[in-house]
């Protein structure tokens, strides 16, 4: 977990259950590449699994780290980053249509803007 960016995945897998890929690159800023890289690391340590649903796979925290994690980020609950990052996330998420721009936006030109 020495990597910030795995620390703000979990942050965020943790605030709100379980999140695609997409949405986690909307959110962190991350290409679909850095992205998936991350969560296999975090998925081979053995503290997130996911369920398939379509084509879509959602992320979520395993049962069994739920309270270590939940101690850890309470001691980063003010961290001025993941905090960011879950405003970022109510932002898009109370919004669909503006999640939905930024995502097509991000597809076809590569970053969003």
């Amino acid at each position: 977990m020495g990597d910030s960016s795995r620390i703000r995945i979990l942050n965020l897998l943790l605030k709100n259950k379980e999140l695609c890929i997409a949405d986690l690159e909307l959110v962190l800023d991350f290409t679909q590449t850095k992205t998936s890289r991350h969560l296999i690391y975090l998925k081979n340590a053995g503290m997130v699994s996911f369920r398939k649903q379509d084509q879509w796979a959602f992320y979520y925290i395993k049962d069994e780290m739920m309270d270590f994690l939940g101690q850890m980020f309470g001691y980063l609950e003010r961290d001025p980053q993941l905090l960011k990052d879950q405003d970022v996330y109510k932002t898009l998420y109370s919004n669909r249509e503006l999640a939905v721009n930024r995502l097509q936006q991000r597809h076809f030109t590569g970053f969003i803007s």
